[in-house]
């Protein structure tokens, strides 16, 4: 039959009207990698005595080599800033931790072109997106701090039979943080120190929120059934499991940079690791998700319990135990009591996010001079809040070749949302997968793939009015 047509134009049609359009491509591009399935399995094919064990076994060599990965991209010593600590106190961990590549400077790497530190393999490993810990299995992984004190107070463990956290906790945000309220400015951290969950919200909350807020703060202290941590024998817990609350990762209202994979790619090899991003300031937010750009807080939250939380997969979602939220109600009251979470106190900005006449460093003007000015910040993170609400593709695929570590191929990140930086002191690592471990490496990521060409005293300035947002 295909041999009537006779031109490159008729064999396409004849291949589309056999449904094999997708096998023809132009000259000598190659078709995208693609897995097996999309779809992963209902049944399970192997005890979970049987999955327990071998996973067990296989779990030192699995953490090691995270372990050596981190090492090998960073310098993870303790090395914290002089007169600077997030809200609570905690230290907040200072210079350049990535590693070049041998007799390179961080000056000869801005000097070169994207084209030759692709070509000559310069483009350092830690600006590299940052696989799981096992990004072939992946799911969500807490902090040991956080699981300490989820089971002390809950009696929830949220513990992995196969996985450990392996960043150390100098890079992580302080816990708990503190909690402050757009609508009750004048009480400060109503958190009180505490780690907020189902055993003592009510008491924390009973007489500053409405009741619908302290509803849906009930539902977001509330475990449900998740991919890894629930009741089927397919779990990652060694017990069954009520599941995982919105507050486990994003506790307090803020993050302990847990981690998880996104669920929106395929294959498993192409997923980006999604570093738990803070919940403060969500009322000045109009995109949710780091890539999927939904577009209130309420799709997301409902997004989040029907599918995210088992990979995207709503087969396996129901048998795991969806959590299917009633929009009118539960989802509007979750919504209205997350667009009450503030930012941190920042007493050097004035109304409009700049800083106050008189009250900043030298340093600290220059560098938000530099902010607005040479160094291009303000592009994407304008004042007040320092977002400006919108997606940006900052095609680092420019610096590298396509690679693959450790399950994950790097080629690329696409459209990632703005974050805001107002508190950005508080949420370290940065980025969406947390590659970026403190704000001068921060920096230095910016001035290469900007190519803005600061000066080592300016990159200086220009962290140091950062840590005053």
């Amino acid at each position: 039959m295909l041999r009537t047509f006779r031109t490159p134009t008729g064999l396409c049609a004849a291949l589309a009207l056999l449904g094999c359009a997708a096998l023809v491509f132009p000259q000598g591009q190659e078709p995208a990698p693609r897995g097996k399935s999309s779809y992963m399995p209902v049944v399970d094919t192997e005890t979970f005595d049987s999955v327990v064990k071998r996973m067990s076994d296989a779990k030192p060599k699995v953490v090691a080599e995270q372990k050596t990965l981190l090492e090998e991209r960073y310098d993870l010593s303790s090395r914290a800033a002089t007169g600077v600590t997030m809200t609570r106190g905690k230290a907040v961990q200072a210079g350049v931790r990535v590693k070049l590549a041998s007799g390179q400077t961080w000056e000869s790497l801005a000097a070169a072109t994207p084209d030759e530190i692709r070509e000559r393999g310069l483009y350092p490993k830690g600006f590299l997106p940052l696989p799981h810990p096992n990004h072939p299995e992946g799911g969500m992984l807490f902090p040991k701090f956080a699981i300490d004190e989820t089971k002390k107070q809950t009696d929830r463990d949220l513990a992995r039979f196969d996985l450990d956290f392996v960043t150390p906790d100098a890079f992580l945000p302080e816990f708990p943080p503190a909690i402050f309220l757009s609508t009750r400015p004048d009480l400060g951290d109503v958190s009180q120190g505490q780690l907020v969950t189902s055993a003592n919200f009510f008491e924390l909350f009973n007489g500053i929120l409405n009741p619908k807020q302290i509803e849906g703060l009930r539902l977001l202290v509330t475990p449900f059934p998740q991919q890894q941590f629930n009741a089927t024998p397919d779990r990652r817990s060694l017990k069954p499991s009520l599941g995982v609350a919105c507050f486990d990762c994003h506790v307090n209202g803020h993050t302990n940079a847990a981690v998880h994979l996104v669920g929106d790619i395929r294959p498993q090899e192409f997923r980006h690791q999604i570093e738990t991003p803070s919940l403060r300031g969500v009322n000045i937010q109009r995109l949710f998700g780091s890539q999927r750009a939904l577009k209130s807080v309420e799709d997301f939250t409902e997004f989040e319990q029907r599918a995210a939380y088992f990979d995207g997969d709503p087969v396996i979602a129901t048998k795991k135990g969806v959590n299917v939220l009633e929009r009118g109600s539960q989802v509007h009251f979750m919504a209205e009591f997350q667009e009450l979470l503030d930012f941190p106190p920042a007493p050097k900005l004035g109304v409009l996010g700049r800083l106050e006449p008189g009250k900043g460093s030298e340093q600290e003007m220059r560098g938000e001079a530099l902010f607005f000015g040479k160094a291009q910040c303000s592009q994407c993170h304008p004042a007040p809040y320092y977002t400006d609400n919108q997606m940006h593709n900052l095609k680092t695929e420019r610096f590298y070749k396509p690679s693959l570590t450790r399950g994950l191929m790097a080629v690329g990140d696409g459209p990632i949302k703005t974050f805001p930086l107002r508190g950005v002191k508080d949420s370290p690592p940065y980025m969406h997968d947390g590659r970026l471990l403190t704000l001068e490496d921060t920096v230095e990521f910016f001035n290469l793939v900007l190519g803005t060409k600061l000066s080592k005293q300016e990159k200086e300035d220009l962290v140091a009015f950062m840590r005053v947002l």
